[in-house]
């Protein structure tokens, strides 16, 4: 019996191709460990189960995770595995391939031929016959390149029954096109927060005029990437946080949850009350005034 409080419906909900996901999803990077690529402190393996659970119970049905996600002693997706499954038939579960990392945590990028293993490596951990939603990650250096060999061959997986919908991430507006020429794509997964360009803001109001989800990472660590939040943010930030009773985390939750219908949030945390706190967030309403406040320029101390 489910014992869903679905705290998540507060935000809304928008479509993965012919799947509904609530707005509010998470980030299984944080799962592993304290630093989740390198051999820092793991995360106690009972309370990431837990926490992957009461995501679930809280109304979370969109999951974004990677095979390259694994620490020292911990691997996301076998979390993920181990927690959930069977799985929930309205749970969504995104990965993405292009990165990789060998069994000693080295980095490695895939050719065009190899991403049908890196979903293979995907199906195996997650336990699934096929794969809810592959995202083809661009590293930063093709940013200014094709993508049609790599986005190809995934699209020939997904015509073999490997892959239901295919998104791409860290892409520019140029890739976008591109990929949509070859095959459908159903989101854009990229880096975006307070203080985005405004070349960051044209690629999301794209996808919203295409119907696509955009779908920000980093959205709460902004600049800190990996390594979390800064602990020195912005005054602004502060200020409509103090302003609401809520935490800057949720302020800038909240923020990126207001920047369109289109816009999914995939907060990441191994801890229970922060997991608590980010699916809150989506009931935190700001003033024009204090997106405005927040959209412009941040500025950064001397």
């Amino acid at each position: 019996m489910s014992t869903r409080t679905d705290t998540t419906t507060t935000a809304g909900s928008w479509r993965l191709g012919d799947l509904t996901v609530n707005r509010i999803g998470f980030g299984a990077m944080r799962l592993t460990g304290t630093a989740p690529f390198d051999h820092g402190v793991p995360r106690d393996r009972e309370q990431s189960i837990s926490v992957l659970r009461r995501a679930v119970e809280l109304g979370v049905n969109h999951i974004d995770t990677a095979a390259f996600y694994f620490s020292a002693t911990r691997s996301a997706n076998e979390l993920i595995n181990r927690a959930l499954a069977p799985y929930p038939e309205d749970l969504v579960i995104a990965t993405k391939v292009w990165p990789g990392r060998d069994p000693s945590g080295a980095w490695w990028w895939a050719a065009p031929e190899q991403l049908r293993g890196q979903v293979e490596e995907n199906l195996r951990q997650l336990g699934r016959d096929h794969l809810d939603l592959v995202n083809l990650r661009v590293p930063p250096s093709r940013q200014a390149e094709s993508i049609s060999e790599h986005f190809g061959a995934l699209a020939e997986l997904r015509d073999a029954g490997l892959i239901r919908h295919l998104g791409i991430s860290n892409v520019t507006a140029r890739q976008l096109t591109e990929a949509r020429a070859i095959a459908p794509v159903v989101c854009v997964q990229n880096p975006y927060g307070i203080g985005a360009t405004s070349e960051d803001r044209a690629l999301l109001e794209r996808c919203g005029e295409l119907g696509l989800a955009f779908v920000p990472f980093f959205a709460i660590a902004g600049p800190g990437r990996e390594a979390g939040p800064a602990s020195d943010d912005s005054e602004e930030v502060r200020a409509v946080a103090r302003a609401h009773g809520a935490s800057l985390a949720q302020v800038r939750l909240a923020w990126t949850l207001q920047q369109g219908p289109h816009v999914l949030a995939i907060p990441g945390t191994g801890d229970p009350d922060h997991l608590a706190q980010n699916m809150a967030a989506g009931a935190l309403r700001l003033s024009k005034e204090e997106l405005a406040r927040l959209t412009a320029p941040q500025p950064t101390d001397a």
